[in-house]
């Protein structure tokens, strides 16, 4: 019988913990908690937001130098391919120039030359303006 009572004793004081868990608590009490918890809510929140910053700066950063390879690759090919233009449109005025004599033929390959020159100036200063 002893047992059985000490067994019951324990029993009603574990009643009597549990039924305190769930009294409330003083307004100043809460009112703490809920203060405490919104400044941890409040820092994690910002710790989160300056990673995402730094995350997207840095991904930002890999885009633009990205775009910039694009964009010098874009302007090299187009020089060379302006080139490439260049160096066909010469030889087409030379070839033509050969059905010509003397001073007039003279003339036009120093008009040909003259527009070649002209061509690979322009494609230069085309590249190095597309360029950065």
């Amino acid at each position: 019988m002893r047992t059985h009572l000490l067994s019951l004793s324990t029993l009603a004081l574990g009643a009597c913990m549990l039924a305190a868990c769930n009294q409330g608590k003083s307004p100043d009490q809460v009112a703490a908690e809920v203060a405490k918890a919104q400044d941890k809510a409040n820092t994690e929140l910002a710790r989160a937001e300056q990673h995402a910053d730094k995350d997207v700066a840095n991904a930002a950063g890999k885009v633009d130098d990205k775009l910039n390879d694009l964009n010098n690759a874009a302007a090299t090919d187009a020089y060379k391919v302006a080139i490439a233009k260049a160096d066909g449109d010469h030889k087409v005025q030379l070839a033509q120039c050969d059905s010509m004599s003397g001073d007039a033929q003279k003339a036009c390959r120093n008009q040909a030359d003259t527009n070649y020159d002209t061509a690979k100036a322009n494609a230069k200063t085309l590249e190095q303006s597309q360029t950065q």
